[in-house]
């Protein structure tokens, strides 16, 4: 895929370290397009091209990438008015790192197939630092020679690509990825607030945890990264995004038959959140809610 021309849209808090790794190892022209000038003026000045618009975009490549909060905004980008659909040519390839309902991916494949153009949906996982670092993990669904044609653009910005089946499937692993993901760091938040009131340090706690039978990505990272500072910025990824996430996992499992319950109790707890005020915070921020509410442990009556 040297020197294919490829575009990328939604340069946003992963978007816009994923288009500038491709700009700085891609041997051919990046185009970006977002709504937000700003991370395009950085984009530019690292040797990208800006695009006016979707239409101009399409016309000028030969692949897109997609980066986009929702399945809602990748519908409209996709399919809506002046969208993809309407301007790009045949032999074209549109590969989808949002994270969306797999029902929607299927939906797109078909669609941009009636007109010539290749779909796959490649939904990303790990930290802003990973897509930095060019170490993302992607799940990709579609037709098995697509993949294998991606990869070599995949590798700019991700450490590990995972071919998981036909359109779709890429989108239902990575949901189920954060659905597990967002239980550990409720059951994390959880083990924090009873070894607080146990008179352990909190650091001490993770790092003995952490050689133990409880390691686990959400230690390393949210846990010793931001539950133990208490840092839970607005620019990450917020409480907001992960329920639009648990909703689709939620949606996944009512398919498929299954009571997840523990998905359900997360999602009591990021709506919780949102209603406080606390939906823009990186979604860790949810331990404060249950160091808050766990109970204190009970004073020794005095003889």
């Amino acid at each position: 895929m040297s020197g294919e021309r490829i575009g990328f849209i939604g340069t946003g808090v992963m978007g816009e370290p994923m288009c500038r790794n491709l700009v700085r190892k891609h041997d051919g022209p990046i185009t970006a397009y977002d709504l937000d000038p700003a991370p395009l003026e950085r984009l530019a000045a690292d040797g990208a091209g800006i695009a006016p618009s979707i239409a101009a975009l399409a016309g000028a490549c030969d692949l897109i990438f997609l980066s986009l909060p929702s399945g809602r905004e990748v519908r409209t980008v996709c399919l809506g008015e002046g969208a993809l659909i309407d301007h790009l040519p045949t032999g074209r390839t549109v590969v989808d790192t949002s994270t969306a309902p797999p029902a929607l991916a299927r939906e797109l494949e078909s669609t941009f197939a009636a007109r010539g153009i290749a779909f796959a949906d490649a939904p990303i996982a790990r930290t802003r630092q990973a897509a930095i670092d060019g170490t993302l993990s992607i799940m990709v669904g579609g037709d098995a020679a697509l993949v294998e044609r991606l990869r070599p653009l995949l590798a700019h910005i991700a450490q590990d690509v995972t071919h998981c089946g036909p359109v779709g499937s890429g989108q239902a692993v990575k949901i189920l990825n954060n659905m597990i993901l967002f239980q550990n760091v409720r059951a994390l938040a959880e083990g924090l607030a009873v070894a607080r009131r146990q008179g352990i340090e909190p650091q001490t706690f993770l790092e003995a945890v952490g050689r133990s039978s409880g390691d686990s990505f959400a230690l390393r990272n949210h846990g010793m990264k931001a539950m133990l500072e208490g840092r839970y910025p607005e620019g990450a990824f917020p409480v907001t995004y992960a329920l639009k996430d648990l909703d689709y996992a939620l949606d996944l499992a009512q398919e498929s038959g299954v009571d997840a319950e523990g998905a359900a109790l997360v999602k009591a707890l990021f709506t919780e959140a949102i209603e406080c005020g606390l939906g823009a915070r990186y979604h860790p921020v949810i331990a404060t809610l249950i160091d808050r509410t766990l109970p204190t442990q009970p004073e020794e009556e005095t003889p």
